[in-house]
């Protein structure tokens, strides 16, 4: 154990406020007590009613070995170092644009520093957070778990108890992605147990976790806390491309959130810190509003766009050929027809997606060198993206950067060290190894393949995949695997902010096996997110409406993989599913009638002509977020002109009549109009009528057989 310091002097019990961006911060501190988070509100909301001490936990909750919780749970509350932690000081800062709050803690028994950073950005009703942990004196002291922030300052925000607020969460997995719930927070598991008569606090939470490299594989690292009538909500995300933790749970008076990275329980992770070794945790993000489900993801919707600063904003309309097209096998003679087609119907970018490396039809364990067939290509994959630049076209390619196939060549050039490890044994998972990418030699692989295909090639779009989880991590080094697959994580990170250093013209996409991967440390950085692999159009609506609440509208990639073989109807079901987001576009456009082809068309110049105030719109769900089942799906973006974008799917079974309510725009005189498809289209007539005094739209869809699955992108702006 390290020397013990003396106690810091205690200054009374005091109130700071602090102001950025455009939140209002306001923490507890001095005393004999720890640091608390008491309240976070936007800046022109009235000061938040006054917090008993006694309800708010402290700010930061850690857990070591020789130091565990009282009383002890499962939980991530009560931690003895969280509780003996006492303020030292603060400083309040300028980093590039953004304000900054730095609030350092100690345990004079241990001698932990403890340092919270709050950052908050011009104009954002959020705040980013994080922890930084180190040790004065001599030792160490081995860590198993650090929130990145705890906060029940939700009860005093809000004015009300556990019983009368709504917590908003959401799973996820492979085609099926994005599926929300909202359920009264007491609902959880928060069971009222009478803390006073037994004079502890229940030891039960409401626990969300996402286990290995999947971040978004089985849980959401998004939630929101909203009041039962809507009138307040806070709203979050945790910001990591691996294992994290959140949960809510009753302490003795009030309750609390904490968010947290990997922990020991939940992901085999620990760490040591010491004067000379110090630990952060994964930043965390907070946006609070004064409504409901909507106003909160406006709200993070602002800080994602915060998080994104100085990053590209080029939205160009990509043509990609594996959904429904040619699914992994593409050739010279599938991709030429394909590319001319894609230009005529106004795609910017043509991606050939998996495949392009393959020579015998057997590629998933044999991946890893990246090199283009030569069965496949007989004149060279050079023929297919000249052809593609000569059609004006920004040629991209399907990458899987971070496995090796065992069956590959590069799984014995490599060095077996520059491979996750367990035990002495390389991980393998679906006939792949994983690369570390701590490792300089497979650091220079990767900059190596991708380098050399944009040099080569001229690639200026790479979509990278991601299909497979190594477990809890890497234990090379004596690290435990949840430690060894953090620090991997963020050596990702690192390389992919080198590589964007180096190609800054460079756009990528974010996929893993869809949208496993779906976070903000990796969407903070790539341009495009692949939302789902659904291949089903009829159940990619509540997938695509959901999207929003995960990653920006202008990030999210919603497939609109129309075929000859459907009908005028079918093909805008699915063409509108792309709109309202980024347009992602496959399907065979080179097999269509003119007329086929001209509803791409059409379709393309639409949300061309939309795209840059998708951009700078907000999301919102006029039936709810939390409706996946539904026959009638509805998506909507608020525009800063106050104008309301909709995509509304009609799926088989819906009756021909929806009522919309747009309580918002109550009062407002507003014109609908179907955007998509238009009149020239061959598509059935949509009647809409807008009730500005109910502030509902009304709209009957045709009773045809055409129309059992059918869609309409409207808009309703101002007269």
């Amino acid at each position: 154990m390290p020397e013990q310091t003396a106690n810091p002097p205690v200054a009374p019990r005091t109130r700071l406020t602090w102001g950025g961006g455009a939140v209002r911060l306001i923490l507890g501190i001095g005393g004999e007590l720890p640091v608390s988070w008491l309240s976070l509100r936007p800046l022109d909301a009235a000061p938040a009613p006054e917090i008993d001490e006694a309800a708010a936990p402290p700010l930061v909750e850690l857990q070591a070995l020789g130091h565990g919780r009282f009383p002890g749970s499962h939980r991530y509350a009560d931690t003895t170092l969280g509780t003996r932690l006492r303020y030292l000081s603060h400083a309040e800062t300028i980093v590039g644009s953004d304000a900054e709050l730095r609030v350092e803690q100690a345990d004079s028994a241990t001698g932990l520093r403890v340092t919270s950073v709050f950052r908050a950005s011009p104009g954002t009703p959020a705040v980013r957070v994080w922890t930084e942990v180190t040790l004065a004196g001599a030792g160490e002291l081995r860590l198993t778990a650090v929130s990145s922030a705890v906060t029940g300052a939700f009860l005093a925000d809000s004015g009300r108890s556990v019983d009368q607020l709504d917590v908003l969460h959401g799973d996820s997995d492979w085609v099926a992605e994005s599926r929300w719930r909202r359920v009264p927070l007491r609902a959880t598991g928060l069971v009222d147990i009478d803390a006073e008569v037994h004079h502890h606090a229940s030891r039960s939470r409401f626990p969300v976790t996402s286990r290995s490299s999947w971040s978004t594989g089985e849980r959401l690292p998004t939630g929101a806390v909203v009041a039962a009538d809507d009138s307040w909500a806070l709203a979050w995300q945790i910001e990591h491309n691996g294992a994290w933790h959140w949960e809510l749970g009753e302490r003795r008076i009030g309750a609390y959130l904490a968010l947290l990275g990997p922990t020991d329980a939940e992901h085999q992770w620990s760490t040591v810190v010491s004067a000379e070794r110090a630990f952060r945790t994964v930043p965390v993000s907070l946006a609070v509003a004064a409504g409901g489900v909507d106003a909160a993801f406006a709200a993070l919707t602002a800080q994602r766009r915060a998080l994104r600063a100085g990053r590209s904003r080029r939205l160009p309309v990509i043509f990609n050929d594996y959904m429904n097209t040619l699914m992994g096998s593409p050739s010279t003679e599938k991709l030429l027809p394909l590319i001319d087609a894609a230009a005529d119907a106004g795609a910017e970018y043509f991606c050939v997606d998996a495949g392009w490396y393959d020579e015998g039809g057997n590629w998933w364990d044999s991946v890893g060198e990246w090199r283009p067939s030569t069965t496949r290509f007989p004149g060279g994959l050079g023929e297919v993206t000249g052809r593609i630049r000569d059609r004006g076209m920004v040629p991209g390619l399907w990458l899987e950067p971070e496995v090796v196939g065992v069956r590959s060549p590069m799984a014995e050039r490599l060095p077996a060290d520059a491979f996750f490890q367990r035990r002495g044994e390389r991980v393998v998972e679906h006939g792949r190894y994983h690369l570390d990418l701590r490792h300089p030699a497979a650091r220079a692989h990767v900059d190596a393949i991708v380098d050399g295909l944009v040099d080569e090639f001229g690639v200026g779009f790479f979509k990278f995949d991601y299909n497979i989880m190594p477990g809890p991590g890497t234990d090379l080094g004596g690290a435990d695997p949840g430690e060894g697959l953090l620090d991997h994580n963020r050596a990702h990170l690192d390389w992919l902010d080198a590589l964007l250093a180096r190609h800054p013209e460079l756009l990528i996409e974010n996929c893993a096996s869809g949208a496993m991967r779906m976070d903000y440390a990796l969407l903070s950085r790539l341009h495009l997110q692949s939302t789902s692999d659904q291949q089903d159009p009829l159940r990619y609506p509540p997938i695509a409406a959901a999207a929003p609440a995960s990653v920006l509208p202008e990030q999210a990639g919603n497939w609109a993989y129309t075929q000859p073989e459907m009908t005028v109807e079918e093909s805008a079901f699915t063409l509108a599913t792309g709109i309202l987001g980024r347009l992602y576009l496959s399907g065979y456009l080179n097999r269509m009638t003119p007329d086929q082809l001209a509803l791409v068309r059409e379709a393309v110049a639409v949300h061309k002509e939309l795209r840059a105030t998708i951009a700078r719109s907000v999301p919102c769900w006029p039936l709810g977020l939390a409706r996946t089942d539904e026959p009638w799906v509805v998506t909507g973006l608020r525009t800063p002109e106050s104008e309301l974008l909709l995509t509304v799917w009609r799926r088989p079974g819906a009756s021909r009549e929806l009522t919309i309510p747009v309580p918002a725009s109550r009062g407002d005189e507003l014109l609908p109009e179907v955007l998509f498809p238009g009149p020239g289209a061959g598509a059935a007539t949509w009647d809409l009528d807008w009730a500005a005094d109910s502030g509902v739209l009304r709209l009957t869809s045709p009773e045809t057989a055409d129309a059992a699955a059918t869609a309409r992108v409207i808009r309703l702006r101002r007269r």
